[in-house]
């Protein structure tokens, strides 16, 4: 017969139900009928304290799951037409199930046909990389180098622009060339 710790079935010491000494009395009446010793309180607040520790363990791992979900969600989001499936990676909970720990999005970073394109593209590449709350290193450098195409792209478009304005401005007779 197993016999529980006095203080998680019975919390106060002057119950007046079941005196402390009348208490104990049986639980020694009981292990010396059963032949075996039973459980100490201790090894009880041992198992009580490891099955906390699990339950907790298993709560961080869920909460995880969440941020990272969501994380991976606003890239997804913000990015649309240039993200791929979100894909996570898995760890194994002490309860046996497996929980996301991480994840990522692929994202297109190439340039596209035009300068202008371009710089609506990697606009559009910048927001989904800075997209959740908290971005990660590798988001904030997919977002540096959507920034640095951008600015290409913008010197490129202000230089085409340039030349058209100048190809108007200057006066074009037939027959003449212009010298530097």
């Amino acid at each position: 017969m197993k016999v529980l710790a006095l203080n998680s079935v019975f919390p106060f010491k002057n119950n007046s139900f079941y005196p402390e000494g009348k208490i104990k009395k049986e639980i020694e009446f009981t292990e010396a009928r059963d032949g075996r010793a039973t459980e100490t309180n201790q090894e009880r607040n041992e198992d009580a304290l490891r099955n906390l520790k699990l339950q907790m363990e298993v709560e961080r791992l869920k909460r995880i799951e969440q941020k990272v979900v969501a994380h991976e969600m606003a890239h997804k989001v913000v990015g649309g037409r240039y993200t791929g499936a979100p894909s996570y990676h898995y760890t194994r909970g002490p309860d046996g199930k497996l929980y996301i720990t991480g994840g990522e999005v692929p994202i297109d970073v190439s340039e596209e046909d035009t300068p202008e394109e371009t710089i609506q593209k990697m606009e559009v590449v910048r927001r989904a990389a800075l997209a959740p709350a908290d971005p990660s290193p590798q988001d904030l450098a997919v977002a540096q180098t959507a920034t640095l195409k951008e600015i290409k792209a913008k010197l490129e478009l202000a230089q085409k622009r340039l030349k058209e304005m100048e190809e108007k401005s200057s006066p074009k007779k037939e027959g003449f060339h212009t010298l530097a």
